[in-house]
């Protein structure tokens, strides 16, 4: 099944680094702020989501977020969450480890768009 939203292992780790010392976590992509268009993660809650705000999917059981504007310019892509060094500027959790989330992604083919459309409805 196609996926909007995966992770690299490398990811998984900091996720799972972060449940331990926040615990339940989740994800929205910046739309502009701070540090451009950077996944920034907060503890489960923290972050208000809006009627406007698009669940993509889970990953590693931590929901990520998108508005709804933003996710037109990708709604064509998969969406990668990777980490890569550096320290951010942005309110996300792992800044302070000297690591940042990143995203990557990939444009979907067409029967991957046409699955999408039919059997996962965003929410």
């Amino acid at each position: 099944m196609t996926k909007r939203i995966i992770a690299t292992e490398e990811a998984i780790s900091l996720i799972n680094e972060l449940r331990h010392r926040h615990g339940p976590l989740m994800f929205h992509q910046s739309g502009g702020c701070c540090d451009g268009s950077q996944p920034m993660c907060f503890p489960e809650g923290e972050f208000k989501t809006g009627a406007a705000d698009v669940c993509l999917g889970e990953v590693d059981g931590c929901k990520f977020y998108m508005s709804g504007d933003q996710f037109e310019y990708w709604k064509h892509t998969q969406l990668m969450l990777d980490v890569i060094k550096g320290r951010g500027s942005s309110f996300s959790l792992e800044i302070p480890l000297g690591v940042r989330f990143h995203i990557r992604s990939r444009v979907f083919s067409d029967e991957e768009i046409a699955e999408l459309e039919t059997t996962q409805p965003l929410t």
